[in-house]
């Protein structure tokens, strides 16, 4: 079995949002905060740059070899990796000003999934208690905007499986992973139910590999876990930091699973570092999304 290693000490003080990109070998994430910043980190030549971002982004999606979409507190937004520019396509929440967005994904049709949820940062980026469930599930195509759950606390995991018949969620705040039956033709989604519970942490980011198995990242559990798609454990990979976020397949093989993590007041050495652990199991690369 495969350690957990230390990949980048980027001291992010709360990597999210990591997707991979195939098309120039990079991996993306972002350090979320008031004012957010987006990584790349180029694997052939170890290359990382950082682009400063004018809001809150907490979600990523490859758009194309230049562009990729930035779910924002105000809406999602085109950023352009040569021009710099940054570009809503739509807003949301406008007039929910307590709320930010969190996790998001694209499925196979391209469309963009993501949450929101009460804001729990202050404009200093120090926390503030959680303390109403106002946030929703969302699903972005053709530039329509569709509500598709409410009264969310923490939306978090966004995968689906790999022949896309099941769509898999969390609500960080319920601690269970959730299971739907998924329509890839019209997106929708039915027949919720309860997945996966498990007493380490609770569920943050996840992704899924070529054999149908979830990684879940667990905030507050020190570790990632590997479930089987019958919803039992079959590895837990341990970490050297407490706060666990969320995680990719990268590389030309798709065989290192990439992992962000957070700050958490200085605890541990390596809080907020990237991860990467190698596999011989190859991943599934996150879809794109089409505008």
């Amino acid at each position: 079995m495969s350690n957990v290693e230390l990949f980048q000490d980027v001291k992010n003080s709360l990597g999210e949002g990591i997707t991979w990109s195939s098309i120039d070998g990079s991996l993306f994430w972002l350090d979320i905060k008031p004012k957010s910043v987006l990584l790349r980190l180029n694997l052939q030549t170890e290359k990382l740059e950082t682009y400063d971002l004018p809001e809150f982004v907490t979600a990523s999606s490859i758009i194309s070899k230049n562009e990729i979409a930035l779910v924002s507190n105000n809406g999602v937004n085109k950023f352009n990796l040569q021009t710099k520019k940054y570009e809503r396509l739509i807003n949301v929440e406008n007039n929910i000003s307590t709320n930010r967005s969190n996790d998001g994904a694209s499925d196979a049709k391209g469309r963009l999934w993501f949450g929101t949820m009460q804001n729990n940062f202050n404009l200093d980026g120090s926390p503030k208690p959680l303390n109403t469930k106002s946030g929703s599930l969302y699903c972005l195509s053709n530039n329509q905007l569709n509500i598709v759950e409410k009264n969310l606390g923490i939306p978090n995991t966004f995968i689906w499986s790999p022949d896309n018949s099941k769509f898999y969620f969390a609500d960080t705040t319920n601690g269970s992973l959730l299971e739907y039956n998924f329509n890839l033709d019209n997106g929708s989604l039915s027949d919720k139910k309860v997945f996966f519970d498990f007493e380490r942490g609770l569920p943050d980011g996840s992704t899924i590999d070529s054999e149908g198995y979830i990684w879940n990242c667990r905030w507050g559990g020190s570790c990632v876990v590997r479930i089987d798609p019958n919803g039992k454990i079959d590895q837990i990979y341990e970490l050297p930091v407490e706060n666990v976020t969320n995680c990719v397949f990268g590389g030309s093989d798709l065989k290192t699973l990439y992992i962000t993590t957070a700050f958490n007041e200085g605890k541990h050495k390596y809080d907020g570092s990237l991860f990467a652990l190698n596999l011989n199991t190859s991943g599934l690369e996150d879809n794109k999304f089409k505008i």
